[in-house]
């Protein structure tokens, strides 16, 4: 049977099976940001001022924490670290209202990714990334418990990007599958999706009800130049397909068409680290409180221009 949509009809979101009042269980990387944020190109062979911070990132935590901070009651996240940081990370999570389960790596330490960001008008970032024990994640960190109260699914984008987290990611598809869970998935990286394959990628993340692909993303995927082509192709392999566009904000695709373009909101960029999981994050809390998908691309609109004005990947707690 073809997901709602995909027949090149009106796509009913009510027949996606979204349900309110119940928790949102992330699953996904859990890292240590370096932000090195300096002002014009590195110096090759001498030093580059900056101003360097070590903060919580991970784009399946920063997900969970925007998730939180955006009035999910109930949000939980299922990620793995190292003996080196386990503590400090779990506190952060809970400080931003998410319940962690993390599993501790005994030999791997925590993934860290240093964060070169120009400070210039765009604030435009270069990772370095280490993904370390967060990439280690594999089926036998999975049970159907965790899915107990959980009324959808996110899987990081990272997941795919090594084969033992690619084998959990079957498990919780099959588990969420199993149970009526939907399932949403944000592709994560441009680099590593071409390292993947498009094609391997798709398979991978065939029966999920909603994608959440940047502007590159959508484009990588279907070959086009075009990021409303981009998404209007995805949407006929997914009932729902969010398309996030940056200071352009985000298109709605479903059925083969984009149903709506979202403006972004005015934002003065500092640092654009984690601003389309602040995104994903605001996006779905607000599906999960029953918000049709252009209202809730607003407020994932919102989030973003919060997250780039501010240091770090993760929303301000209070």
């Amino acid at each position: 049977m073809n997901p709602p949509g995909t027949d090149g009809t009106d796509a009913d979101w009510t027949g996606v099976g979204e349900k309110t009042g119940g928790a949102l269980l992330v699953v996904g990387d859990v890292v240590t940001d370096v932000v090195a944020r300096h002002r014009g190109p590195l110096a090759p062979g001498t030093d580059t001022a900056s101003a360097i911070r070590t903060l919580p990132g991970g784009a399946g935590a920063n997900v969970a924490c925007w998730a939180a901070h955006q009035g999910c009651a109930d949000v939980r996240l299922l990620g793995r670290v190292g003996t080196d940081a386990a503590g400090w990370h779990e506190r952060e999570l809970r400080a931003s209202g998410v319940r962690p389960h993390l599993v501790v790596d005994p030999e791997a330490a925590t993934g860290t990714v240093i964060c070169l960001v120009d400070t210039g008008a765009a604030a435009e970032r270069t990772f370095l990334t280490d993904s370390g024990a967060s990439l280690r994640l594999d089926p036998d960190d999975w049970s159907s418990g965790l899915l107990d109260g959980v009324v959808r699914l996110h899987l990081s984008g990272y997941l795919f990007f090594s084969e033992p987290s690619r084998a959990l990611v079957s498990v919780a598809l099959a588990s969420a599958r199993a149970r009526g869970v939907p399932v949403s998935v944000d592709p994560a990286s441009a680099g590593f999706l071409t390292e993947l394959g498009v094609d391997r990628f798709l398979a991978l993340v065939e029966g999920v009800d909603v994608l959440l692909p940047s502007r590159d993303e959508a484009c990588l995927l279907t070959g086009l130049p075009d990021p409303a082509d981009a998404a209007a192709k995805l949407s006929r392999l997914f009932p729902l397909v969010v398309a996030k566009q940056g200071a352009e904000g985000a298109l709605i695709a479903q059925g083969g068409g984009v149903r709506a373009r979202v403006p972004a909101a005015p934002a003065v960029p500092r640092d654009t680290t984690g601003a389309g999981d602040a995104f994903t994050g605001a996006f779905l809390a607000a599906l999960l409180a029953g918000a049709e998908p252009e209202d809730a691309a607003a407020q994932g609109c919102r989030a973003g221009a919060l997250a780039v004005g501010k240091v770090g990947g993760r929303p301000p707690v209070d």
